[in-house]
């Protein structure tokens, strides 16, 4: 039975790794768009995640039954994107120390790569505990996971602070904004992993005894196979 549970929570850990990977990778967190004074004209949407902005070139014909921002972001036009500038040097990366604080992703990119570091971690002692006498490493790899689930989460709140400090500036050309597909999947991922780390502290734990006399301590642990 124990075996059963481990396997279901191991397979809910890999879509919440799944996740997580999507979410770190790409640059669809947030969908930045400036106010569109007149039609037939060319608009600058943006979307961006923990590394690097993309700036898109939209000609608009119609007006945003939405509202009266740039896009939609999947209309066709010239992209063109670049790292932050505290990851590259040089004029293309001018453009995020006015549009971004640069505290807030620097924060943000750190504390995915601790969620990751973690996540790596209780892969290594998930898998070892499905050796024979080696479910003791349950219990780390349910607190490493549970640890990855909250650092994703830290990230997102990070991320979402620094979405709020760009519309809300003078200093930004934005009016309007939504989570895209990457700031999901990052929410999929705290979601998955944590509760995923917390089942595998709960079936670590000894089984409830059999008689009144008997304590947690004295109970026999459950083998996991």
């Amino acid at each position: 039975m124990k075996k059963t549970k481990v396997k279901i929570t191991f397979l809910v850990i890999l879509v919440g790794i799944s996740s997580m990977l999507a979410a770190v990778v790409t640059d669809h967190w947030a969908v930045l768009s400036p106010r569109v004074e007149r039609l037939n004209t060319t608009c600058e949407a943006a979307h961006f995640g923990l590394w690097r902005l993309c700036k898109k070139s939209i000609f608009i014909v119609e007006e945003d039954p939405q509202g009266k921002g740039c896009g939609p972001i999947s209309l066709p036009g010239v992209k063109n994107c670049s790292y932050f500038k505290h990851f590259t040097s040089g004029e293309e990366a001018e453009v995020f120390e006015v549009k971004t604080q640069k505290e807030y992703n620097i924060s943000a990119a750190a504390i995915a790569i601790f969620s990751l570091a973690f996540m790596t971690l209780g892969s290594l002692c998930l898998l070892g505990a499905f050796g024979k006498g080696r479910d003791y490493l349950l219990r780390p790899a349910g607190m490493f996971f549970a640890f990855a689930g909250l650092c994703i989460v830290i990230s997102v709140e990070i991320m979402r602070q620094s979405v709020k400090r760009m519309i809300d500036s003078d200093e930004t050309i934005w009016i309007e904004y939504y989570y895209s597909w990457s700031f999901a999947c990052a929410c999929a991922a705290f979601t998955l992993l944590f509760l995923s780390g917390i089942s595998l502290l709960i079936i670590s734990m000894p089984h409830m005894p059999r008689n009144p006399w008997e304590t947690c301590m004295d109970a026999e642990p459950e083998p996991i196979d």
